[in-house]
């Protein structure tokens, strides 16, 4: 793997991890259309650059998640944050196990270009029905149990490259009519556990990669996480603040465009 590659995928895996367009596509598209040679294990390393951009920018968020849910456990204590916090824990394993399970037994059926195109198209065009006929009723802070489960066992279809865990679980959020800056700040914390789950699993990969490497090899596996993480830190920024006044609308085209792209370059 070359360093010029892992900046182009660092890139990639930044803008499409946390915008609802499927980074598990793009990360599979590009190596296949240039014919690059990438190692498995780079894919969750660069989920790994986008798991530290969510850890940060949502750092105090994060922080008081945790002393909530701490004082809601042993001190008995009610407080808004401690409950999300165990709403994210409850959502976060149902979906976590499907998702694994359904990953391991389809694991090189569904990565062909042309599954991946046609998850792309109809995903797109759910997103855009879903954002568009649904109301904008709740906010971050009175997600209720019925929604985050719903939302933590939708992910479990992010197995399918094409599908987007960004973009089922927001698309269920409005679809159970949480306002679209809400669904996204939720997708992203949900991520989290999930990606941090997956890297831990792959972290003997990890170590027999750079066993392996070459100093090029090792130095643009690095470079690719910290690029995916400078990328993810502004695409969180950008996403939150356009879905205060925008729609999911623009991802939906996108999402469709390049489904078709690809179906086309299939019969060429």
């Amino acid at each position: 793997m070359q360093i010029y590659q892992s900046i182009i995928l660092g890139v990639v895996q930044g803008l499409t991890e946390l915008l609802p367009i499927s980074s598990s596509a793009h990360l599979f598209l590009i190596p296949w259309f240039f014919n690059w040679q990438i190692p498995e294990s780079f894919d969750v390393a660069l989920h790994f650059g986008t798991l530290l951009a969510i850890g940060i920018f949502f750092f105090n968020d994060w922080i008081n998640l945790i002393k909530g849910g701490y004082k809601t456990a042993v001190k008995k204590e009610k407080n808004p944050e401690g409950k999300l916090f165990w709403y994210i824990v409850v959502a976060t394993i149902p979906g976590g196990i499907i998702g694994f399970i359904l990953d391991k037994y389809a694991e090189g059926i569904l990565t062909k270009p042309l599954i991946i195109a046609i998850a792309l198209i109809v995903m797109g065009i759910v997103l855009y029905i879903v954002d568009k006929k649904s109301k904008n009723k709740t906010d971050y802070e009175n997600l209720n149990f019925k929604q985050t489960f719903l939302i933590g066992l939708s992910q479990s279809l992010a197995f399918i490259p094409g599908v987007s865990r960004s973009g089922i679980t927001m698309t269920t959020g409005r679809l159970l009519g949480v306002k679209r800056e809400a669904a996204a700040k939720y997708s992203f914390m949900l991520s989290g556990p999930i990606v941090l789950a997956a890297t831990l699993f792959k972290l003997k990969d990890f170590i027999e990669y750079f066993l392996v490497a070459d100093i090029i090899g090792i130095t643009a596996f690095i470079i690719g996480v910290l690029t995916s993480f400078i990328v993810g830190v502004f695409v969180i920024k950008f996403l939150l603040e356009f879905l205060r006044k925008g729609s999911f609308k623009i991802f939906a085209i996108y999402r469709i465009i390049l489904g078709m792209v690809v179906i086309i370059a299939l019969i060429a």
